[in-house]
């Protein structure tokens, strides 16, 4: 392939990243918590797991659904953390992490809930909701994560289907 006929990949993930914005500037006024100023980076992140997932629908899905029990793992730290807060102070959050980590590492046992990588990337991004958005809540936060992380990947499969299809026309003219 030469250099030209690459260039159009890298602009067509440039008008994909542009329409993510878009996406999320339309999108955020719409969600929850009122008066956020959207999560794309989320969507970036997602993205970006489509890709370290294989690149397939069934890759996406299994990143979807490790990236949700990233979410649910960090509402049970929360919640432990909280709960043995008042017996162990400050070792109870990095205990309960440490209790809950240990436990999500045996879902790569499964097939389908194998994705630890997206497991500990959708942790983090909960976390990071819970933290720095004032009145955030567990079922708002889990809701708000997983719409814009579903986005992500559909970006992230509409990135490889449209490659694949450009690479195609090129390799077959």
């Amino acid at each position: 392939m030469s250099f030209k006929q690459f260039a159009f990949i890298p602009v067509i993930i440039g008008i994909l990243a542009f329409g993510i914005q878009v996406l999320d500037q339309l999108l955020a006024p719409h969600m929850p918590p009122s008066g956020n100023v959207g999560f794309s980076w989320i969507c970036f992140q997602s993205w970006a797991v489509y890709f370290f997932s294989g690149c397939t629908l069934k890759g996406g899905i299994k990143a979807f659904i490790s990236y949700g029990l990233g979410v649910i793992v960090s509402i049970l730290i929360m919640t432990m953390g909280g709960a043995m807060m008042p017996a162990l102070g400050f070792f109870a959050v990095p205990l309960a992490v440490g209790i809950m980590a240990c436990a999500a590492i045996f879902l790569e046992r499964n097939e389908w809930t194998s994705c630890i990588p997206a497991l500990f990337i959708g942790a983090g991004a909960f976390f990071a909701f819970m933290n720095y958005i004032p009145g955030a809540i567990f079922g708002i936060a889990a809701l708000t994560i997983l719409v814009y992380c579903f986005i992500g990947l559909l970006f992230g499969f509409i990135t490889i289907l449209l490659r694949t299809r450009y690479e195609n026309k090129i390799k077959n003219n």
